[in-house]
């Protein structure tokens, strides 16, 4: 499935509570960082230019306000949405560059939208080291977009943020797919509960990146498409220090390229997300020259320069297999161990961080690793959380829905024929024979014309707030 990808810079931090008192996320930095790599060049890309998001200030916000930087996530969210509806109506394959994880929100108003518009349901493929599922009937209280995005574009949680234009949710929960999360998950079970598939990293690795990536395409067979976001820190620290909230027990380099691979080498893919790397953490650029690396291979299935428009998916798509292996940087030296074991508790490559470079907007930053709570968290939560989804409180035991066959406190391993691999049970027909195509009409009209434009609540692509 080639289509030529178009990257548009979505370089928020507004999601994230900041560093220090004097400092703000480094995440918004990304974008830069990453093209300074020649990533456009090396995907044969189309610059589709940066939507700039409103200044960082959380002013006199305090735990217990609500969400912070709430209205301004809202309008940045609506711009992003129709900057990535005018990319896909070109035929083309949106690489949007974040950016903290609230761009998610831009990105499923955007797929919702396209979802009415064709006439059909669009998934989410969330790859994350977080589950970033806190809403308010899980939590004391909320306050980082970056930490409850999946809750939100779930529909939990404040209206002028998981409801947007009246949509809400923007993905049903059935149709997302969680991959990457830590066994050991704050929210794993208030995902079990909501019914909100997931393939934490053990069940990942067991099971392989290709046939996750195949596992993923299975379980979203009935929706019309969908959209994969990729938070960088489902990579272990060990080779990616520069996020804001870094978790052992992550994936390598190599798992992701496989993984996004398979992901996107299909026509029901209809683009990518890449958020939360923080150049702060990165004084010599390794780690973005590493992602660019993973993301170039990774696509590799659809970076051709020519625009195709996206195709019904032939019955028998063809088996993935991993693409060549490349040498990687020295600096890394060693990750691709991590395809055979992660230790517990990986400390990051010698002389890798150093001093945060001074955040643009604020004063110094802090100096160190990134803080373990990233920004993210609720500082006060308590350890009992309270009632799951729709205040029903999370089942201590019940059915995994993550396949993994593993022994993860509350709930049973699932039986499989064999003792070291887990069981898979699709959802669904084969990928094969889902719709597998996106038209401007409704799929039950075949004689209508293609050119259909969207529905009038969906707002025209905006030149507001371009860099």
């Amino acid at each position: 499935m080639t289509r030529r990808i178009a990257v548009l810079d979505a370089p928020t931090n507004l999601g994230l509570r900041p560093p220090t008192a004097t400092s703000v996320p480094g995440c918004a930095k990304a974008p830069g960082a990453l093209r300074d790599h020649d990533l456009l060049a090396r995907l044969r890309a189309r610059d589709a230019g940066c939507l700039t998001p409103p200044r960082y200030d959380p002013g006199d916000w305090r735990p217990g306000d609500g969400v912070c930087h709430a209205r301004e996530i809202s309008g940045y969210s609506a711009l992003l949405a129709d900057r990535i509806g005018a990319i896909i109506d070109r035929g083309e394959f949106p690489l949007v560059l974040g950016g903290d994880c609230s761009v998610l929100l831009g990105s499923a108003l955007a797929m919702h939208r396209l979802g009415e518009a064709v006439g059909g349901r669009i998934g989410l493929v969330f790859v994350d080291g977080h589950s970033d599922f806190r809403h308010p009937g899980n939590a004391s209280y909320v306050g980082a977009a970056a930490g409850e995005d999946l809750a939100l574009v779930t529909g939990r949680g404040q209206a002028d943020l998981a409801a947007i234009e009246g949509r809400r949710p923007y993905f049903r929960d059935i149709d997302v797919v969680v991959l990457g999360i830590r066994a050991q998950d704050e929210y794993r079970l208030d995902l079990q509960a909501a019914g909100i598939t997931t393939r934490p990293v053990p069940a990942l690795r067991a099971e392989g990146a290709a046939r996750t990536a195949q596992w993923a395409h299975e379980q979203l067979a009935d929706c019309a498409g969908y959209w994969v976001h990729i938070d960088v820190d489902v990579l272990d620290p060990a080779v990616m220090p520069a996020v804001d909230a870094p978790d052992p027990g992550g994936i390598a380099f190599a798992e992701l390229e496989i993984l996004l691979a398979g992901l996107v080498d299909t026509p029901h893919c209809l683009g990518v997300e890449l958020t939360v790397f923080d150049p702060d953490y990165d004084q010599d650029g390794s780690y973005a020259a590493e992602i660019v690396n993973t993301v170039v291979a990774g696509l590799a299935p659809v970076s051709t320069p020519e625009a195709a428009p996206p195709r019904l998916l032939p019955q028998s798509p063809p088996a993935q297999s991993p693409p060549p292996q490349r040498t990687r940087p020295a600096r890394v030296a060693g990750a691709l161990s991590l395809l055979d074991s992660v230790p517990g508790g990986t400390a990051a490559p010698s002389g890798g961080l150093g001093p945060r470079r001074t955040a643009s907007g604020g004063g110094p930053a802090s100096t160190g690793v990134p803080p373990s709570n990233g920004g993210r968290s609720s500082d006060d939560d308590p350890p009992g959380r309270g009632p799951a989804v729709g205040g029903v409180a999370a089942p201590t035991a019940g059915p995994a829905v993550d396949g993994s066959g593993a022994d993860v406190p509350g709930e049973p391993a699932a039986a499989s024929g064999r003792a070291d691999m887990p069981a898979v049970e699709p959802v669904g027909p084969p990928a094969g024979v889902g719709p597998g195509f996106l038209r401007r009409v409704s799929p039950l009209d075949d004689d209508a014309p293609d050119d259909v434009p969207r529905p009038s609540d969906g707002a025209s692509p905006s030149s507001a707030g371009i860099a």
